[in-house]
């Protein structure tokens, strides 16, 4: 069973009233990469290619013209245990040619976390504006996520 937004936003701290909402929380866009080298996965490894950080203009707006961006999230993400955490993209980004694809976020996950930002079309995006909305469900599981990410960007 999905948790509600309520649940979700007393694990996770200091939010905008925006952010609650019935079924999740929303994430906020916090900063934007554009990777410049490649990476590589294995079977037993990864290597994250380099990235650079783009900088938003004086009014804190980044103007993405097409391509693939590496964001992070705003918001410092704990996944509680007996749950796991779905991250999908606000309708706004679908309705503006921009799509998020993220990952399953493991019960004891904590960090900021980052997505790929896929844009189809020119678009501005403010930091701090919401773009993800994060999800609970109860989960069973044996162990929690002890993984490379863990504590990632705090």
């Amino acid at each position: 069973m999905f948790r509600s937004g309520a649940f979700l936003a007393d694990q996770l701290g200091e939010l905008r009233d925006s952010q609650v909402q019935p079924n999740g929380v929303d994430l906020t866009l916090g900063a934007v990469f554009e990777q410049t080298s490649p990476g590589r996965l294995e079977r037993d490894g990864k290597t994250i290619g380099d990235r650079r950080e783009l900088d938003p203009d004086e009014d804190g707006v980044y103007r993405l013209p097409p391509g693939g961006y590496i964001v992070r999230y705003g918001e410092t993400i704990t996944i509680p245990e007996e749950h796991v955490g779905f991250l999908y993209p606000r309708s706004s980004l679908l309705r503006n040619s921009c799509m998020l694809d993220t990952a399953v976020w493991d019960a004891g996950y904590e960090g900021r976390g980052e997505g790929l930002l896929e844009v189809h079309y020119d678009i501005e995006l403010e930091r701090g504006a919401r773009i993800a909305q994060l999800v609970l469900a109860g989960a069973d599981h044996e162990g929690t996520y002890d993984g490379s990410y863990q504590g990632e960007h705090l």
